[in-house]
């Protein structure tokens, strides 16, 4: 890969877990990006020590000692993990076109940085391309020898994105009771499964069970949560997201005082990083693989009990 160097904004997210964000800021402090954005959302009241855990968190990232442009949107009030998260980014997108964003408790191998910014460079254009993932949730399992995939999910542990893609973003989901009344769900996950039928159909009609409850109570606000929407804007474009095949990001913040990732013994936590090879090799098709949604579907998502493709 020779020298590298990081052109890219990267967006920090932090709330109140110093530890964490610490480890994190090394990871972003050896890339030293040229600008660095922090979103932080402020302390709840009724949670006693809060105030300190926030400005002990806020103190890490006071830390840039490199040539960075630093841009700061704090909260002063709790606004709560989807309002600062998607008002946050809606402020990164007002001021850059295009960046790589880290929250607290994901923390990147080195090539992380180097695969998100040769890939924003390569789709800054494309339409049909709506994310960039560092997470790889296939447990071993891979198609090819390409460095990613295409996908119809997009894992936000570690990603970067455009600017042309944030403005289909609506906290709000407006689009929902329209999307969902065309049934068009359905018309998503027609292909999901395998060459065999029954478990085809299984497929299909447990995920679209799933996303209707889930995109259901995101809409009425029954689930507090940014990314759900995410997922949203880029199924209503019938767009892709790019996932590595290797796993570049691990997340460090399976505990009680995280604010979904409270499950320690999940296998999702703390999964292990490898490097990313360079030169990239790129899939010679724009086209989502089924193969690895189906299980990710399953693995990530909900499934009957009892199913599996392996």
């Amino acid at each position: 890969m020779g020298t590298f160097q990081l052109t890219t904004p990267v967006v920090f997210i932090i709330f109140n877990r110093p530890a964490t964000t610490e480890r994190v800021f090394s990871a972003i402090r050896a890339a030293k990006p040229p600008e660095l954005l922090i979103i932080a959302d402020g302390p709840r009241s009724r949670e006693s020590g809060e105030s300190e855990k926030c400005a002990a968190a806020r103190a890490v990232v006071e830390k840039v000692d490199w040539d960075c442009k630093v841009l700061k949107n704090y909260a002063a009030v709790n606004f709560g993990c989807g309002k600062r998260l998607a008002s946050g980014l809606d402020w990164v997108f007002s001021q850059v076109a295009e960046a790589i964003i880290l929250e607290d408790d994901c923390l990147p191998h080195p090539s992380f940085f180097p695969y998100c910014q040769e890939l924003l460079a390569r789709y800054r254009d494309d339409e049909r391309v709506m994310t960039i993932s560092g997470n790889n949730f296939q447990f071993g399992r891979r198609r090819t020898a390409d460095s990613y995939y295409f996908s119809r999910y997009a894992h936000i542990w570690g990603w970067a994105t455009w600017r042309r893609v944030w403005r289909y973003y609506d906290y709000g989901m407006k689009l929902w009771p329209r999307f969902r009344d065309e049934r068009r769900l359905t018309d998503i996950f027609a292909g999901l499964g395998t060459v065999d039928g029954q478990l085809q159909a299984i497929a299909g009609r447990e995920a679209v069970r799933y996303w209707h409850y889930a995109f259901e109570h995101t809409y009425t606000g029954k689930i507090d949560t940014w990314d759900i929407q995410l997922i949203f804007a880029c199924w209503q474009q019938n767009g892709l997201n790019i996932l590595p095949n290797v796993n570049l990001v691990t997340n460090i913040g399976f505990d009680d005082q995280a604010t979904h990732t409270r499950q320690p013994g999940s296998k999702f936590a703390n999964l292990p990083v490898a490097a990313m090879k360079f030169p990239l090799c790129h899939p010679p098709f724009m086209v989502g693989d089924v193969w690895a949604d189906t299980y990710t579907q399953i693995n990530n998502y909900g499934w009957p009990e009892g199913t599996s493709l392996d």
